[in-house]
């Protein structure tokens, strides 16, 4: 990735005028322009006389944003703003990333995408549909940059906790791009959100008059592949050196598309690799609480999806690294738990691929109490989009066996968690050590302030893909992941510890995103899969390719 020419150059050439460039969000300063720029471009009379700084034009956004009544409209206005002016837009994002990230993704994301069609107003990103397979390659050229760093690419087939939601679902690569731009500097022009409109089994949706996307059965077998295959040729043919990153395909699919591919192209699953690699980072430091060792925890994952197995594979991964276990013997320390219970080698001919390689042996166990009365577990996560599972009486009886549990409700939206911060506080009397998906404000309890830590992967994939880019690698292997992993749990301070904050202030994204990049380009430059040489200043080289929100001349040609 090569910095903005802003960087290189006192200015940046133009060639759009007057109201074309008003209409150019990438370009657009509003009000922003100065007196100079307006003559030479032609903007004289298409905008108010006064030149205003982009200060003042983010105070002016956040008054109008808080005369917002709900989320959906705060959701509504940003993404209005975004499509205008996207150096203002990302300013207010990145001077109030903590207040902001909720609003433009999760748990508000999963709303906007449940309303997607009817709360549409401007196009943003590419729609790969079934009706235009054929014409894919030829597609792929409507796209009019011809460097492109990163694609965000879902098949709407499960959508957070929501399930299947269609051509709805490019909400989520909107904004998980939006937060690479604003936590890790990615430039927004070298961006592309992408949905693959494979049809939609949401009958729902496809009866809705307002609905955008092709209104079929979702496409299976031969069918599906054939056109994933289409399309990664077509975009790896116009962008060799794009990382393309899945997000949100259903566990039928996300695995195998990631095993397919991932040695072939620049990819990696953030739903799988990410959210294993920030879990981990999370129970890195919870167990800095406790005084506990990784690789002899006893860890329950309820769910069984492709969270859940990123989720073990990293557990694993540590349990291997750090206390020297084989394969088998950190595998042994996992209990994955599905809809029929505990996941065992008994049914193992039923068992998506996915999950076999947790199955145990022995006696098959219906529940997630009667795993926790046998197993018992010093860590419990959830990833099972099945709100309240985590009751007073499950988080007791972890506790009769373990004086500090360690309770993730990973679920997202909020209101999918298997429980909330105030229950895991108030149901094991200040002992548990929580982190949830979707944020969950300090809680106070016997006069005792916790501080929930949020599991949240916009600690791990932006500096992640950072990394990746900046280094020039050919290859996104697990083991940068769990290096992301261990890079984060470095920013957790013994402050931070002591009221049970797991993970660093968001407001600090870009330096650990920082960290997480340098982290993910040290192990690219040790495997050899780094195309570019070392820099002398590995942090410098870094800092100066990120992207910053702010406006500079323009100069007319």
């Amino acid at each position: 990735m090569q910095p903005l020419d802003i960087h290189d150059s006192p200015t940046l050439p133009v060639k759009k005028r007057g109201r074309d460039l008003l209409r150019d969000p990438s370009l657009n300063k509003g009000t922003g322009f100065a007196d100079s720029e307006r003559d030479a471009l032609g903007l004289r009379g298409l905008v108010p006389p006064e030149v205003v700084s982009i200060d003042d034009q983010v105070q002016r956004a956040l008054e109008n944003y808080q005369h917002q009544t709900n989320d959906l409209d705060r959701y509504i206005f940003l993404e209005t703003l975004h499509d205008r002016n996207e150096t203002l837009y990302y300013r207010i994002l990145l001077e109030n990333i903590r207040e902001l990230t909720p609003i433009i993704y999760t748990p508000v994301v999963g709303q906007a995408c449940q309303q997607f069609g009817h709360i549409y107003r401007r196009a943003r990103g590419m729609y790969f549909n079934v009706s235009s397979q054929a014409n894919f390659q030829e597609m792929v050229n409507n796209w009019n940059q011809d460097e492109i760093d990163i694609l965000v690419v879902t098949d709407g087939s499960r959508i957070l906790g929501l399930g299947d939601l269609g051509t709805n679902g490019m909400g989520i690569p909107i904004g998980k791009l939006s937060l690479y731009v604003a936590g890790a500097g990615i430039n927004p022009n070298r961006t592309l959100p992408v949905v693959l409109d494979v049809g939609t089994n949401n009958t729902k949706l496809r009866d809705d008059i307002l609905y955008l996307g092709e209104r079929i059965p979702r496409l299976t077998g031969t069918e599906y592949d054939k056109i994933v295959a289409d399309f990664i040729t077509a975009v790896h043919k116009r962008w060799p050196k794009a990382l393309i990153q899945f997000e949100d395909f259903s566990n039928n699919h996300a695995f195998a598309l990631l095993e397919r591919y991932r040695k072939q192209i620049l990819c990696f699953n953030d739903d799988i690799q990410g959210t294993g690699a920030v879990t981990l980072a999370g129970i890195l430091g919870a167990l800095r609480i406790t005084g506990g060792v990784l690789a002899q925890q006893r860890v329950v994952i309820f769910g069984a999806g492709s969270a859940a197995r990123g989720i073990a594979d990293q557990i694993v991964n540590g349990m291997m690294v750090s206390g020297n276990l084989s394969l088998e013997a950190a595998r042994n320390q996992i209990w994955l738990i599905d809809s029929k219970g505990l996941v065992t080698q008994d049914r193992l001919k039923q068992l998506a691929p996915h999950k076999q390689a947790f199955a145990r042996s022995g006696a098959s166990l219906p529940d997630l109490l009667s795993v926790i009365d046998a197993v018992h577990p010093s860590i419990l996560i959830g990833v099972s989009g099945q709100k309240g599972t985590f009751t007073k009486t499950i988080l007791q009886t972890m506790q009769q066996h373990v004086p500090r549990p360690i309770v993730f409700a990973l679920s997202n939206p909020t209101s999918k968690s298997e429980c909330t911060a105030e229950q895991a506080y108030t149901w094991t009397n200040g002992a548990a050590i929580f982190a949830s998906g979707s944020p969950f404000s300090p809680v106070t309890y016997k006069g005792q302030v916790f501080v929930p830590g949020q599991c949240n992967n916009m600690y791990i994939f932006p500096g992640v893909g950072l990394g990746a880019i900046l280094s020039g690698t050919t290859q996104v292997s697990d083991q940068m992941f769990y290096a992301a992993a261990g890079a984060l749990a470095g920013e957790v301070t013994e402050e931070m510890l002591a009221v049970g904050q797991l993970y660093p202030d968001l407001s600090y994204i870009r330096d650990i995103s920082t960290e997480v990049a340098a982290a993910v380009c040290e192990v690219a430059f040790a495997d050899g899969s780094a195309t570019i040489a070392r820099p002398d200043d590995l942090m410098n080289f870094i800092h100066k390719n990120m992207y910053q929100p702010e406006y500079v001349p323009y100069q007319a040609i």
